[in-house]
């Protein structure tokens, strides 16, 4: 008999799987993993641990994701692969040089991260984020967003949906149902966002006109005028409501990061409290190994709605698309004026150090 399929996307120790790490997955069966810089030496070394997994699960459908946004968000890194900008960056095009501009970097964008996904056996991107920046967004997503404009958000962030897509990588649009009111980092304490509805829908929209996307991402924030106690990723109104019912979105739901500061409980109490919530499946991603034991241990099977949702958002890694273009590095880069190293005031490796403590 088939073991059922776990509702989480977890995540691993270092470079292969340990001894313990194995048992546990096997057990468990999870949907898939996600991947960061403490699992990744090269190309060769991700492919093999992809292909280690399979091996192991005996299953072709195995979510492999990654955050490959491009900018300060980049699992993989230069010199071994290819630097990316920012979404900021592409944005600014839109209006600094023509809208043409930006839209074509932003096909190129998705369509050279999606060979150098697919080199190393990822079929899913945790991208692109469709918030709207604000003067008080975080700087753990201002540079992230396309743009202050809805317009502007919503055409950069189809193109590359659809590009992802067209190349057999699953697009995961995030932070539903918008983060960028949002003042307070969610990895270090729980934003509030109080905002009048009406004054929301403005960051609503993107997600509206993309709600056909296979696959979305919660936002760990508080939306005062839906549930004023709980962020969304632990809400029913604000999941069922507010995500499936008014801005219309009816793809596969990953909670975000549930080991975020934003989020209180035990691990696993927070896992369990997405999914009744309506997640069809959460995040973990500090590979714990004892963490990892907590969530294995309790892990339940996707829920009925979740398996309709997930055939569905499968059928993408069936896509085959011949070769990125011989031109297209060039291009993109000639398009951005070569890509500088990225530097930015908001050290993301210090929020990793203070979400440990």
């Amino acid at each position: 008999m088939t073991k059922e399929i776990g509702a989480a996307l977890l995540s691993l120790s270092g470079f292969e799987l340990t001894l313990q790490e194995k048992e546990l997955i096997k057990a468990a069966n999870p949907l898939g993993f996600c991947f960061f810089g403490r699992n990744i030496k090269d190309r060769k070394q991700l492919r093999h641990f992809t292909t280690e997994i399979s091996d192991l699960l005996q299953r072709d459908d195995i979510i492999f994701a990654i955050d490959q946004e491009g900018g300060r968000v980049r699992r993989l890194h230069e010199p071994e692969f290819n630097a990316y900008a920012s979404q900021q960056t592409i944005g600014r095009l839109y209006t600094e040089t023509s809208p043409e501009t930006a839209k074509k970097a932003a096909q190129l964008h998705a369509e050279l991260i999606s060979q150098d996904l697919k080199d190393c056996g990822i079929n899913m991107n945790l991208a692109p984020i469709l918030d709207i920046g604000h003067k008080e967004t975080t700087a753990a997503v201002a540079s992230r967003c396309f743009s202050s404009s809805a317009t502007i958000v919503s055409e950069l962030g189809k193109i590359i949906v659809d590009e992802y897509i067209k190349n057999g990588i699953i697009p995961c649009i995030k932070h539903l149902p918008g983060h960028g009111r949002a003042a307070v980092d969610p990895h270090l304490a729980l934003p509030l966002i109080s905002q009048p509805l009406e004054k929301l829908e403005e960051d609503f929209t993107p997600f509206k006109k993309l709600n056909d996307c296979p696959c979305g991402m919660t936002a760990h924030v508080i939306v005062k005028e839906i549930d004023s106690e709980n962020p969304i990723t632990l809400s029913p109104s604000g999941i069922k409501e507010l995500i499936r019912k008014h801005i219309g979105f009816n793809g596969f739901l990953f909670s975000d990061a549930i080991e975020m500061h934003a989020l209180s409980g035990s691990l696993s109490s927070r896992g369990q409290k997405s999914l009744d919530s309506g997640c069809d499946a959460y995040c973990y991603s500090r590979g714990d190994i004892n963490e990892l034991k907590e969530l294995c241990a309790k892990l339940p099977p996707l829920r009925q709605d979740s398996k309709a949702r997930f055939d569905s958002m499968k059928k993408i890694l069936k896509n085959k698309t011949s070769s990125t273009n011989k031109d297209a590095r060039h291009d993109y880069e000639s398009l951005l004026n070569n890509i500088t190293p990225y530097e930015e005031s908001y050290d993301s490796t210090l929020v990793l150090m203070q979400m440990n403590k």
